[in-house]
């Protein structure tokens, strides 16, 4: 079997985390998010939950996707039991890293698909904020929290394809700094009633004196995770997200890394941890799982099922597939994952 080019994504982050058995996993959410619809639907303690990335079906021999049956796709997802849709955030297409994600505009989607569904979480996975005003990052999440009835969960990166920054007159070298501050100013102005005329100095994204407000508000806490490791300390991934998405991840690791984010976490909320999976799913349901560079999956549904049960009981939350390396037709990947895997978790 030909794997895709991943290119860092095989990573060995092992070194980072270390197991300690003795820390209490069993936080639940702020109280807040655990109200939330999205929030609450996608990550629910001792579950493991399935979103799917945009554009929901397998293109293995192209960069740019046919999105016509998108909107179609999407509501089979919902119908099917996943609890998210995710949509990526690729403003040009790099050869180096070989895909456009679904191509369109991740805002502009959001709003389609917001009216295409009716109970399943839309995440983005995630806006690259250093390349985008966080300003108007916060009102376009404001309005997709609003227009979706609560159904949006802000999904951050610090992004990693360095030919885009000259583009954007951004410096690569410094987006982990401005990832901080624009995570800071969202949180302000997102903050539910609390913060009405917001004050803000920053150093990278100019200055509100209290003289302006800020529309729609946020009647809810926004939701907002961590996108890969977004050039972040564990730390700040343990206390400043509500959630964290990762990728490459080791499956022997899993439940070390969520013990390190428990041990790390200062408030006792529970930081949920999730990664990516790309799937080819087999049309024979018990061939055998297996995994490529720590993301690349295949096998039939029965064995895939035995590998997600085994990361659910090391604590993982949340898979977010990719079936872009999937030739089978969406449709019958969509369902089979629905009744021989998600019903069964």
């Amino acid at each position: 079997m030909n794997t895709p080019n991943l290119s860092i994504l095989g990573q060995d982050n092992s070194h980072l985390f270390h197991p300690n058995h003795n820390v209490d996993t069993h936080t639940s959410l702020p109280p807040e998010l655990a109200r939330h619809q999205a929030m609450s639907r996608v990550f629910e303690q001792g579950k493991l939950t399935f979103g799917l990335i945009a554009p929901f079906k397998g293109y293995p021999n192209t960069a740019k996707p046919d999105i016509a049956d998108m909107g179609d796709l999407a509501a089979l997802a919902e119908k099917s039991g996943f609890a998210a849709l995710w949509l990526r955030d690729v403003p040009f297409y790099d050869p180096n890293f070989g895909d456009v994600g679904q191509g369109l505009d991740p805002w502009v989607s959001l709003g389609y698909l917001a009216a295409r569904t009716r109970t399943i979480a839309l995440g983005t996975a995630g806006i690259v904020s250093p390349l985008r005003n966080p300003y108007h990052t916060a009102k376009a999440a404001a309005s997709m929290d609003a227009l979706s009835g609560g159904r949006f969960i802000l999904g951050l990166s610090s992004g990693d394809r360095p030919v885009e920054y000259p583009i954007f007159a951004q410096d690569f070298a410094n987006r982990a700094e401005r990832f901080r501050d624009e995570w800071r100013i969202i949180r302000t102005l997102t903050a539910p009633k609390t913060h009405d005329f917001p004050v803000i100095d920053s150093p990278f994204y100019g200055t509100m004196s209290g003289n302006v407000d800020v529309y729609p508000k946020t009647p809810h806490r926004l939701p907002m995770v961590a996108i890969g490791r977004a050039r972040q300390e564990l730390d700040w991934l343990a206390n400043e997200s509500d959630g964290w998405i990762w990728h490459g991840v080791n499956p022997k690791d899993t439940g070390n890394i969520v013990q390190t984010l428990a041990e790390l976490n200062q408030d006792g909320y529970w930081r949920p941890f999730g990664y990516a999976n790309f799937v080819d799913l087999s049309d024979k349901p018990n061939d055998e799982a297996k995994l490529h560079h720590n993301i690349f999956l295949s096998g039939g549904s029965n064995r895939l099922l035995e590998f997600w049960q085994a990361q659910k009981e090391q604590g993982l939350a949340h898979i977010t597939i990719n079936l872009k390396p999937s030739r089978r037709p969406a449709e019958e990947v969509l369902q089979e994952l629905g009744e021989n895997v998600i019903a069964k978790l």
